[in-house]
């Protein structure tokens, strides 16, 4: 998590100076660059330790796999904590690498001028829906219709998420990334949307694939023991079925 946040954050800020008609303009963001920034080091993380823990860079995922039957509640508390605690030092050490930058937010998220909070949090929502969902979709192991790479879908859906809602909310589709910069620059405006929003977006995204789109035959109580145990493997969710979800490593 301290690796993926230095680096997607660390892309968005730096010094840049434009020129126009020869003359130095004042700095500008590059919205594609830094959305690609993400996507990429999302993709980059989940190929690199995937095989390891199933790459949960993002509490919303993490709740969407809960939710989801994929890993145990304890598991799901104890990565949103990494997740939060990686995001803060992460963010600390960029704090001190871009000191002499001038109004430095690092990569704080806040509302756009003119956006109210219903509006940020429908985007919030929305976006992380979409993440979820793909996320999920990807990792069910019953189904066979699967190809590609999951590391570069994912990534590529941070990196939609990003392009959507960069200009209206800064994009935070991870509540553990902007807990990060919310800790450090001691600026907690409006940060419940960035918590509340993505946290029903991944919820809804498991609830619709779970019970919608792939519908499973298990009862509360099959659920129960896969939350309560986290050994996804032992317990046949769908009858007949023997390829029970896992997260995103091999077995």
């Amino acid at each position: 998590m301290s690796i993926f946040v230095f680096i997607s954050i660390g892309c968005a800020l730096g010094f840049q100076f434009p020129v126009v008609h020869n003359k130095t303009s004042t700095a500008s963001q590059d919205n594609v660059k830094v959305s690609l920034a993400f996507g990429l080091a999302i993709a980059t993380m989940a190929q690199s330790v995937g095989h390891v823990s199933g790459a949960h860079l993002n509490p919303a995922v993490t709740v969407g796999c809960l939710l989801s039957c994929q890993i145990s509640i304890l598991k799901a508390v104890m990565y949103i904590i990494a997740q939060c605690l990686g995001a803060v030092v992460a963010t600390a050490i960029l704090s001190g690498v871009t000191i002499s930058l001038q109004n430095n937010s690092l990569g704080l998220n806040q509302l756009a001028s003119g956006v109210h909070s219903g509006q940020g949090l429908a985007i919030e929502i929305i976006i992380t829906f979409q993440l979820v969902l793909c996320v999920i979709a990807i990792t069910d192991r019953r189904r066979g219709d699967i190809t590609g790479s999951a590391p570069l879908a994912i990534g590529l859906s941070v990196t939609l998420g990003h392009l959507i809602a960069i200009d209206y909310t800064g994009c935070g589709m991870n509540p553990a990334r902007s807990f990060g910069s919310a800790v450090v620059t001691k600026n907690f405006k409006d940060h419940w949307i960035f918590w509340v929003g993505p946290m029903i977006g991944g919820a809804a995204a498991a609830f619709v694939y779970d019970f919608i789109l792939s519908p499973r035959t298990s009862d509360f109580r099959d659920r129960m023991k896969v939350w309560t145990n986290g050994q996804v493997q032992e317990y046949d969710l769908d009858g007949d079925d023997t390829n029970a979800r896992v997260e995103m490593k091999p077995k």
